[in-house]
């Protein structure tokens, strides 16, 4: 089960309001979510819990880049919310890469030989070993645990060493670090 809220500052404190994640399929999407529920362009968070399993804050602060601080990054990955916010940035890959390793994919076959050469196989005994790939190196791994920006709310109460302590359901502990634990109670 998901939970996911917005919080928004004002000139008088936060607002806080549930969010219905149903028609956002991108991080583009969820940014654009924050931005219209800001006022004056100022600090938008989103909260997204899976229960149990991993929480994630993305900040948004006007027409900046969104920053993003993800719990668990190995929870987060099996979860479709979860992949919105483990952008190739995030994991440290090259942007796009994916698409460029489909075409390559399709280009090269699963034997390695180009389609249409022959597959001729090793040759006077040669070391079939030497270019398999390594099995503990899978360049697609999410790494397990906290992942992201961890001083994403050090600003606004939360240090980094409580946001890494922090489990699930750790929205309480965040709003009432940024001074909004009664708005949002009123929404949940």
């Amino acid at each position: 089960m998901y939970f996911a809220a917005l919080l928004a500052r004002t000139e008088d404190g936060w607002e806080a309001s549930d969010t219905e994640l149903d028609d956002v399929e991108t991080l583009s999407d969820l940014t654009d979510l924050a931005r219209e529920a800001s006022v004056d362009e100022d600090t938008v968070i989103v909260y997204i819990e899976q229960e149990g399993a991993w929480f994630g804050v993305v900040r948004v602060d006007g027409e900046e880049d969104p920053r993003i601080y993800v719990s668990d990054a190995s929870a987060a990955a099996r979860s479709s919310y979860g992949e919105i916010l483990l952008t190739d940035e995030l994991l440290g890959r090259e942007p796009g890469a994916e698409d460029e390793i489909a075409a390559l994919e399709e280009l090269v076959g699963l034997d390695g030989t180009e389609d249409g050469d022959p597959d001729e196989g090793p040759r006077d005994g040669a070391d079939t070993d030497a270019t398999e790939p390594d099995p503990d190196h899978d360049p697609d791994a999410v790494p397990a645990g906290p992942l992201g920006e961890v001083g994403v709310l050090a600003d606004l109460g939360l240090s980094e060493k409580v946001l890494l302590t922090l489990r699930t359901d750790a929205l309480v502990e965040i709003a009432d670090a940024l001074g909004a634990a009664e708005v949002l109670e009123a929404v949940r």
